[in-house]
């Protein structure tokens, strides 16, 4: 019955706990990605098991409801602009090219037709190692997309409390 078979939203135990009992194997795992929340160790497990790694939010997510106005934005970031001037790209284009030459898959949302095309365009020039380690170094393990509640005053994640809940392991 099945021919493919797609993760979301796992960490690295659920991914072996699914590749130990898999007749089909899984072939991706989308995920939260991008400079504030760079995955390497996950990536790396997933590229090592023959999983391709998809990247939702691969821009931030800098315009959900939920947003909180303190939080930083990734296209805002001056390492982004100032590679952005530097190639003449935007800073969308620095961001998908990062996951490009990292080997993963990206699906930034957009509408707007001149954005669509513009996302494609990040074939043709090649960030540095260099450079790479710079957007590698903004990691701050920032996770946009996590339903947050506020508890005595501090905001805490949702399902945290949930025994499957992924994001309470390292990776």
């Amino acid at each position: 019955l099945v021919r493919a078979l797609g993760l979301s939203n796992f960490n690295r135990r659920q991914i072996d706990d699914v590749l130990s009992v898999a007749s089909v194997r899984p072939a991706v795992l989308q995920v939260e990605c991008h400079p504030y929340l760079v995955q390497n160790e996950l990536i790396a497990h997933c590229q090592a098991h023959g999983l391709e790694v998809t990247a939702y939010s691969p821009l931030g997510s800098f315009d959900r409801a939920w947003r909180d106005p303190d939080e930083p934005v990734l296209l805002e970031e001056p390492v982004v602009l100032a590679l952005a001037e530097k190639y003449g790209r935007s800073p969308a284009q620095i961001l998908l090219r990062w996951q490009v030459q990292r080997k993963v898959i990206c699906i930034p949302k957009s509408v707007t037709p001149s954005r669509i095309l513009q996302n494609i365009q990040v074939f043709d020039f090649t960030i540095s190692p260099e450079e790479m380690k710079q957007l590698d170094a903004l990691n701050k393990n920032l996770r946009y997309i996590v339903p947050l509640l506020k508890v005595d005053g501090r905001k805490i994640p949702r399902d945290a409390g949930h025994p499957l809940y992924p994001f309470n392991d390292p990776y």
